[in-house]
């Protein structure tokens, strides 16, 4: 059975609760995927190569990414094919299911945490994507579920990075170990890791540079605070999140594929996708670099980082074609 259909039926048995973050968060995708696949389908009477040509446009300009459309497009072919289908209204699933099938993997988003002691959590990703905003709304929620936390403000290079985590921290109770700005950002690390272990902190949240004045030198920086956080605490990071704005599209993408390389990424944060039409590039990550997708950005209120589900985001997606084909069965 596809995800698609595995997706009604939980629906329908109300195994999968569907809530209003994503069906609102993804309006603008939605209207960018979806609604101009309507229009392409209204359009054209039957499955034709020219038919082909405008949805392989249609999946690329929402960001789906080029690599991920060629696949698609081969699948759908070839679905095409084998069912022999000609009038374009019954090709809309297959389209829809081989989108939601990219999804089917996204099984690892539950934050991976030390049962046994302090989990370290790095955050990684350029200037301007949230990065520090993402760390105090998750020191919200962990708070919230009754753990003690702790930030660290490894962002000693950018101007301001330490007042805007200090903000935060006062916004949400949590204290914030820091240096001076320009300072040395394992320091930085060093001193937090030991103020956790003396406080028996359950979770300490780092935040990382940035830029720097090259990759190489910014990559440099994060390998040699990663290599404090090792030898602190063995096993730790037990998380390397990459937080990445959602509305960079193929941008993403690309920072994306720098920062597994040099970090070892274990998670994707992806911010501000109530904002963009791009939301397909959530498809592109997971079918390009199999990097699971742990929080998404549906909003500015400090309880709008939503852990990313699968089913939800395909739900919120597809919601008109998934309630037609209900109604249909009825």
């Amino acid at each position: 059975m596809s995800f698609f259909k595995k997706l009604k039926e939980k629906i329908t048995n109300q195994t999968v609760d569907v809530t209003d973050k994503f069906k609102e968060g993804l309006e603008k995708t939605r209207d960018s995927v979806v609604g101009k696949m309507n229009e392409l389908v209204s359009r054209y009477r039957k499955v034709d190569e020219e038919f082909f040509e405008e949805l392989e446009e249609i999946l690329i300009e929402s960001d789906v990414g080029v690599t991920t459309v060629m696949d698609l497009i081969d699948e759908i072919k070839d679905e095409v094919r084998l069912q022999n289908i000609k009038d374009t209204k019954d090709i809309q699933p297959i389209i829809s299911e081989k989108l939601a099938g990219l999804l089917e993997k996204q099984d690892e988003t539950a934050l991976q945490l030390n049962e046994n002691g302090m989990s370290v959590i790095l955050f990684v990703g350029v200037n301007g994507v949230g990065k520090t905003t993402t760390i105090g709304k998750l020191a919200n929620q962990l708070k919230e579920e009754g753990k003690s936390v702790l930030l660290a403000a490894g962002d000693t290079f950018r101007a301001g990075a330490i007042e805007q985590l200090e903000v935060w921290g006062e916004r949400v109770g949590v204290d914030v170990i820091k240096h001076q700005e320009g300072s040395d950002p394992a320091a930085v690390m060093y001193d937090a890791l030991q103020a956790a272990k003396a406080r028996n902190i359950d979770v300490l949240l780092c935040d990382t540079a940035g830029r720097l004045q090259n990759k190489v030198n910014l990559m440099n920086e994060l390998a040699k605070v990663k290599r404090v956080i090792e030898r602190e605490v063995p096993g730790a990071p037990h998380e390397v999140l990459l937080v990445l704005d959602a509305t960079t599209g193929q941008n993403a993408l690309s920072q994306a594929k720098s920062f597994s390389a040099a970090t070892n990424v274990t998670g994707i944060v992806l911010t501000k996708l109530d904002g963009t039409a791009k939301g397909g590039i959530v498809l592109a990550i997971r079918h390009e670099l199999d990097i699971p997708v742990k929080f998404v950005g549906l909003g500015e209120k400090v309880d709008d980082l939503q852990a990313f589900n699968a089913e939800q985001f395909v739900y919120g997606l597809f919601k008109e074609v998934i309630e037609e084909q209900d109604q249909e069965g009825k």
